[in-house]
């Protein structure tokens, strides 16, 4: 089979105009970047925003394994074979990130004949939303440290910075660094660091802000530091939400494309699913349920990490009702979870398929809590024996959910058909009853045990003495009714990311809370969660290029 940059650049793609068409928009409403990327205009939401909303269909995953799931190639899979069963459909995707893109996963839109296009485009600069996202956050970082230069009206205790630094690279040289060294008039020294762009809060506040003066507003709620009193120091002190807010005047409108059998795309925001909450931006989503009659969108990582995550956060803040839900599993990836190494993956394993598929029944098991309908997308492979498909398929069956047969990779809309079909029915058989975990008038503590007990199967849940004193700050600071996003591994339900499956009898570790206040929530850190990841010994950077011709390689 052709690579995936090899079939990207031999798709027949259409001018952005003609797909805009398809959604019902002119072109006074589109600001191209090239013939194929366009950004809609935000004018736009106010003539369709009493439309009826279509269909919000959430596309989750177990916990990712080195087997390899396929959420995004199955997202733009089944947007494809609704599409092909003449359904008004679309997909919002997040943005990659060009720090994993050249790290590890040598780019972020799908895979064989189930991508987004144009995917080189996509998965480098795209737009600029990222730029525009480093610039407007370290534009802050630098008014920290110049308001402390220049006398320190605020009274900014240099120890209790809380912002640091940010940009869209895997250097794991910058994670810790000390800055102002030089001398007088080159600033004051102090320890500081940098995060990967995608970790930034301000990432998370474009991803949940309604419109550009939401998201200035949010901007201004930014806890940056403290001061030698102890009280927070917001962007608004430093005055800086309004020239932020300006760098990202174009940012915050959704960037339209199409996938390879040309169904319409919205790829816009792209925050961690691990430190933040992984999912697109609210804009480019409610904008979509008005437009089509069936969104498809996703969210990082494993249920219990993203899918909990958009639940809870961006349903609560956008008033967001799900419909359904797509679980993605693997036979591979569920023998995995069984205990099965890499290299043997291949061979037929019921007894160890029979262990690992308790991973999906509680993923299965955890969308069931939150109200919304369910159906498991079994992403094929070659290596799949028929006695494993209809194992599983048996065992979520006795759940109440069925399991249908994905094969978009090799066949793209055309191998979704099944899922779409089954999508289909179960939509018009089920309705959600779409409910949240917790209250935010809940304590703090409170919320985060929900999330640990309901959601991970954890026993118990403890702090360490850190985050003890960061809980009660927060509570006396009038931050205690935010909701509450988890930072965890995302290889477990648990907080070690060594116990696969569906672990028993442990407990999770909160060992730092965070402040996020202009994104509107408050950050639990369990384990070893990095915000400046690391390249590989290889990274896939080494193996990209470009020719004379413009023609790039390596990408996939």
């Amino acid at each position: 089979m052709k690579t995936d940059i090899q079939i990207a650049q031999e798709a027949k793609v259409r001018p952005i105009s003609e797909i805009a068409s398809m959604l019902g928009l002119a072109e006074d409403d589109l600001e191209y970047y090239g013939k194929y990327k366009a950004k809609i205009s935000l004018d736009v939401w106010e003539r369709v925003k009493n439309n009826p909303d279509g269909k919000l269909i959430l596309v989750t995953a177990i916990n990712p394994t080195p087997a390899g799931e396929g959420k995004t190639t199955t997202t733009v899979g089944l947007g494809q074979a609704m599409f092909k069963l003449g359904k008004k459909s679309m997909i919002a995707l997040r943005e990659p990130s060009l720090g994993p893109c050249f790290g590890i996963k040598g780019g972020a839109a799908g895979g064989g004949y189930a991508q987004a296009v144009p995917m080189e485009e996509i998965n480098l600069h795209f737009t600029g939303d990222f730029h525009a996202i480093t610039s407007a956050h370290n534009l802050l970082a630098a008014m920290i440290d110049n308001s402390i230069q220049q006398g320190n009206p605020l009274n900014i205790d240099p120890r209790q910075v809380v912002f640091r630094r940010v940009m869209d690279m895997n250097d794991r040289a910058l994670r810790n660094i000390v800055i102002g060294l030089g001398g007088k008039m080159d600033g004051v020294p102090r320890q500081n660091g940098f995060d990967i762009t995608v970790a930034s809060e301000i990432m998370a506040i474009l991803c949940l802000a309604d419109d550009l003066m939401d998201l200035k507003e949010r901007f201004a709620k930014i806890v940056v530091a403290y001061t030698y009193d102890g009280l927070p120091i917001t962007a608004r002190d430093l005055e800086a939400q309004g020239a932020m807010a300006l760098l990202m005047k174009d940012a915050i409108k959704p960037n339209l494309v199409q996938t390879l059998e040309n169904t319409p795309a919205f790829i816009h925001g792209g925050p961690f699913a691990n430190i933040a909450h992984g999912c697109n931006s609210v804009v480019a989503t409610k904008l979509g349920l008005k437009l089509t009659d069936y969104l498809i969108t996703e969210a990082g990582f494993g249920a219990d990490l993203g899918a909990e995550k958009f639940f809870n956060l961006k349903c609560r803040y956008a008033g967001l009702k799900p419909d359904l839900t797509v679980i993605v599993a693997t036979v591979r990836a569920l023998k995995s979870n069984g205990g099965v190494a890499k290299e043997n993956l291949g061979t037929e394993n019921l007894e160890a398929l029979s262990q690992g598929i308790a991973n999906l029944e509680k993923h299965i098991e955890n969308i069931a809590k939150f109200g919304v309908p369910a159906v498991v997308a079994l992403n094929r492979f070659p290596t799949d024996t028929q006695a494993e498909l209809d194992f599983v398929r048996e065992r979520c069956s006795r759940l109440g959910v069925e399991a249908a047969l994905s094969e978009v990779f090799t066949q793209g809309g055309q191998g979704g058909i099944e899922l779409a079909e089954t999508v289909l029915r179960t939509l018009g058989s089920k309705e959600s009853q779409f409910k949240l975990l917790y209250d935010l008038n809940e304590p703090i503590a409170v919320k985060i045990e929900k999330i640990c007990r309901e959601v991970y199967g954890a026993d118990s849940v403890s702090f360490t003495k850190e985050a003890e004193n960061a809980l009660k700050r927060y509570e006396q600071l009038g931050y205690g009714e935010l909701p509450v996003c988890m930072a965890k591994t995302q290889y477990s339900l648990s907080d070690d990311p060594t116990r696969l499956g569906r672990p028993t009898g442990f407990s999770v570790t909160v060992r730092e809370l965070r402040l996020s206040a202009g994104a509107g929530f408050l950050v639990a850190i369990t384990g070893n969660i990095m915000t400046m990841p690391g390249l590989p010994k290889r990274p896939a950077a080494m193996n990209m290029d470009i020719d004379a011709e413009g023609k790039i390689t390596g990408l996939f």
